[in-house]
């Protein structure tokens, strides 16, 4: 390639000349060609779509000139003619050249190709330009597509670095300005001085990619060892160069001892490719409370980030089909490297050591015990997926962290069950073997099943190839002084193998694995003197419950757990019966602010029996009030109906100053969610009876209801992304004095310019109504929430401050008009379109209908400040049946306001785009 570098224009002028070399056994007639920069040319790509899916909004709301693309481009074939090639719509990422003459196995051809790539801004992905001048480029010349299994492989970009190219050598002549320092892993010589510009010529082969930095200022320090020479900008100023010099010694050896030889001259470590793939966990405490050592956390990064660059820029993988031997080999080599290296050093560092927290079992953990908490949080939550699967079908959590560290324990796991390191040893052939020819999958598991002196399919089977649940017990245990009998059961009928480990106090005393086939047979072992036996003790097997993995060997109760109490969080012990208290504080306007304490034993892991209990006293009437709820999740593996939740729940606060209500809630929810877990669809359904009793109030108008029980039925369809939004709900209620139906459609889309639509349709109709009153009564724009479900801070106020308070229910409407309820049917359409950032315009229209009265036409509009969705809002009227209320009387009693202090709503604007 002869390219020319533009910092102005952010462009790269390219000459490019490919020599194809058909080393299959294939005959082609076409070739090709990756061009992921082109991924970001347009909102409609793979690559704007993948982040649509996770709620990132700033591609699509990107200026034209922050985006990337490759234009101009022109291909001529051997025969100085221009080559036909195709990009197709759906796929602007690839390119497909159509040769003249077939190319025969071990025939070579050659493609002359002349373009322009424009690089995009790096707020996208952090590969690009910034606004400093520099240039982070990745992915940025055409190169031709892995050839594998008689096909080209075909992936377009979704931002995980898992380009397929076919290996490469490469031959590279740069200008750039002379202002511009190059860092490149690639072997080069210059600068050379010719003007206003400066040459390199850049060389490498066997390669698949390589990395290029263009900085006005290189921030990259150079370290050399007797092999190769490290380029890094890890941020880390806290360290000596010298301490830096001494840990990037340690682990270039240590990797080079465990896998093998790099075989490139140089390998770039930067902070951009740490920061694409930190490692969860040292960012989960805060910066001041110091829990490492500023070397242990440069030893860390350095680490995690090497042994990342080592294995991409040397394995000959599919990183996108067999990206689970990358993340395996990496999780691995680094839990080996902490066991060598820092044996003592504990997941949360020197916070461990604090008395206050001695008693948590999430200070406790050692270093390496966090991975196999990461993947358990998922399987918990029933979101976990198969090793094997392709990295772009895994949901963003498991991508970045779940399946990574659950790769990385089943190689540990694979290794303590056979004993004599043949899962190092089949990791160094492999590493050979990859040097010599293009590998799979397949190459990977025939070394290892071939070092291996026991079988292991259960290995690729179940660990690898399935999300099957993992759970063994101790059935019967009998002990005499010298020797133990038990009988291990296999609660799943999923087998593996299983250590047994005997233990006393806190020490191995032995250890026995237990073979796949050897499960649902009594035992009988020396003793040695342990005082308890403990399944899965080190939790190498990736099991899904350890709390009935143990049985004391003393005392009468051999499965007894005592109670610990924990402030605020903790991770799942399972030696103890967990209970968390935290103080709590509530507000509504009658019972004023209630400090409380919760009870409860939801930790970090789900669990299928949940309780939550939470007492609080109210400052205003010097009661006792609060709530409590208790429920059982079933998980099912193999269904798109995942979950099913039995609940009970009960709440007890003041609805009126004078008077309370006690709400009791049994329900049954079951969530569906798409077989592909990567779809943002999901479903639910939903049948509770509410009952509430209310006392009697001298000071609420309708007091005409006290006591009553309401069925619900419930179905929820909703499937959301930043461009689209649909949400369809249903909702049946039956009671002895009335019965109701309502359906509501919700629907948002951000179009390519930016402007946003807001529509949502509303329609409920009585079956029958025997009330009086409108207590039960469709409500336009303050439902009477008679069921209890929304978080009101004044729900008996008709005037006032609190009764301004808006949530979006019922008729949607935000104008308070003179027929607020309809006894008969309902209809609105509520809607909002932007005018500015976060200004919107809003409308809503619809026709109510009340017994012995004519269907009446309703509407408002007015401004939206849309703050923080869900979070803070306010709503300014307009114009409406009303008038125009803008220059009444009483303006400021008119707006209306969301407010909530839940920040659970804010922590799932956060996690929906992980799960």
């Amino acid at each position: 390639m002869i390219v020319e570098l533009n910092t102005e224009n952010k462009t790269l002028t390219i000459q490019q000349e490919i020599t194809f070399f058909n080393q299959s056994n294939d005959t082609l007639t076409s070739i090709v060609l990756n061009d992921w920069n082109n991924a970001y040319s347009d909102k409609n790509t793979p690559l704007a779509k993948r982040f649509s899916d996770e709620f990132y909004r700033g591609f699509h709301l990107a200026k034209e000139e922050e985006r990337g693309s490759t234009n101009n481009l022109t291909i001529i074939d051997a025969n100085q003619l221009f080559a036909s090639c195709k990009r197709t719509q759906k796929n602007p990422d690839y390119i497909e050249v159509q040769l003249r003459e077939k190319l025969l196995p071990n025939q070579k051809t050659t493609l002359h190709l002349t373009y322009i790539t424009k690089i995009p801004s790096d707020k996208f992905t952090k590969y690009g330009y910034n606004d400093k001048g520099e240039m982070n480029l990745k992915n940025w010349f055409l190169t031709p597509a892995r050839y594998d299994n008689h096909t080209f492989i075909r992936n377009s970009n979704n931002n995980l670095d898992d380009i397929a190219n076919a290996v490469c050598d490469f031959d590279i002549e740069l200008k750039t300005p002379e202002t511009i320092e190059i860092t490149t892993d690639l072997n080069s010589t210059g600068p050379n001085k010719l003007g206003n510009f400066t040459n390199y010529k850049l060389q490498g082969s066997n390669r698949t990619d390589f990395s290029l930095f263009a900085e006005p200022k290189s921030s990259f320090i150079s370290y050399k060892n007797n092999t190769n020479e490290v380029l890094t900008n890890l941020k880390e100023n806290k360290i000596s160069t010298i301490e830096k010099a001494i840990v990037i010694n340690r682990v270039m050896d240590y990797v080079s001892t465990l896998i093998g030889v790099y075989p490139h001259e140089k390998i770039i470590v930067s902070q951009t490719d740490y920061e694409r793939n930190p490692f969860y966990g040292l960012n989960q405490l805060p910066s001041f409370l110091s829990p490492f050592t500023d070397e242990f956390i440069f030893e860390i990064k350095f680490l995690k980030t090497y042994l990342n660059a080592y294995l991409k820029t040397s394995l000959r993988l599919d990183s996108r089909k067999d990206n689970w031997i990358y993340d395996g080999i990496q999780v691995y080599a680094m839990m080996k490297y902490i066991d060598e290296n820092h044996p003592d050093a504990k997941m949360f560092g020197s916070v461990s050591k604090l008395r206050l927290l001695k008693s948590y079992n999430l200070t406790n953990l050692s270093f390496n015990e966090q991975y196999s908490y990461f993947y358990m949080l998922m399987a918990r939550k029933n979101l976990d997926q198969p090793l094997g699967n392709p990295k772009n079908s895994l949901i963003k959590f498991n991508e970045q962290i779940a399946s990574k560290y659950r790769a990385g324990l089943s190689f540990r796991y694979l290794d303590d069950y056979l004993e004599h390191d043949e899962v190092n040893n089949s990791i160094r052939q492999f590493y050979i073997e990859n040097k010599e020819k293009q590998v799979s999958r397949t190459d990977f598991e025939r070394i290892l099943q071939s070092n291996a002196d026991k079988d292991i399919n259960w290995f690729f089977k179940t660990i690898i190839g399935s999300r099957e649940i993992i759970d063994y017990k101790f059935t019967d245990v009998s002990k005499t002084k010298d020797s133990i009998t038990f009988s291990v059961k296999n609660k799943t009928n999923v087998s593996v193998p299983v250590p047994v480990y005997g233990v006393k106090k806190g020490e191995i005393v032995f250890k026995k694995w237990l073979d796949a086939n050897e499960t649902d047979s009594t035992f009988t072992i020396e003793r040695k003197n342990a005082d308890k036996i403990v399944l899965n003790y080190n939790n190498e097997v990736p099991e899904y419950n350890l709390r009935n993995n143990w049985k004391s060997l003393k005392g009468f109760y051999p499965t007894n757990r005592p109670i610990k109490f924990n402030f605020m969080k903790d991770l799942e012990d399972p030696y103890y019966n967990q209970i968390l208290y935290v103080p709590t504080l509530t507000y509504n306007l009658y019972d004023g602010f209630s400090p409380g304490l919760r009870l409860h034993n939801k930790t970090i892991l789900d669990k299928p029996f949940i309780f939550d209990i939470n007492p609080a006293y109210s400052s205003k009437t010097n009661n006792l009030t609060g709530s409590a709820a208790f429920s059982v999740n079933q998980n099912y593996r193999n269904s798109t109906l995942y979950n099913v939740r039995y609940s009970v729940s009960g709440s007890y606060f003041h609805y009126a100053p004078d008077a309370a209500y006690l709400k009791i809630n049994p329900s049954v929810q079951l969530r569906i969610r798409e077989e592909n877990l990567r779809d943002n669809r999901k479903q639910l359904i939903m049948f509770r009876q509410v009952l509430v009793n209310r006392e009697k109030s001298a000071l609420v108008i309708d007091n005409s209801t006290e006591n009553y029980s309401v069925f619900d039925a419930k179905y929820i369809n909703t499937r959301t992304e930043v461009t689209n939004h649909f949400n369809f709900t249903s909702d049946l209620q039956l009671s002895g004095k009335f019965g109701k139906v309502a359906t509501e459609f919700e629907y948002r889309k951000l179009f390519e310019n930016n402007f946003q639509i807001n529509l949502r349709l509303y329609a409920g109709s009585f079956l029958y109504n025997r009330t009086a009153s409108d207590f039960f009564s469709f409500a336009l724009d303050r439902p009477t929430d008679y069921l209890f479900d929304y978080n009101y801070y004044g729900r008996s106020e008709n005037s006032g401050f609190f009764s301004q308070q808006f949530i979006l229910a019922e008729g949607g409407f935000k104008s308070k008009l003179n027929t607020p309820f309809a006894n008969q049917w309902i209809t609105t359409l509520n809607g909002s379109f932007n005018i500015w950032n976060w200004m919107e315009v809003y409308s809503d229209i619809g026709l109510i209908k009340n017994r012995t009265q004519d269907a009446r036409f309703v509407y408002d509009s007015g401004i939206r400040l849309n703050l923080v969705t869900d979070y803070f809002e306010l709503y300014f009227p307009i114009y409406s049946n009303n008038g125009w209320e803008i220059g009444q009387k009483n303006y400021n009693e008119k707006i209306r306001f969301v407010v909530t202090f839940s920040p659970k709503t804010l922590i799932n604007l956060f996690n929906r785009k992980w799960f």
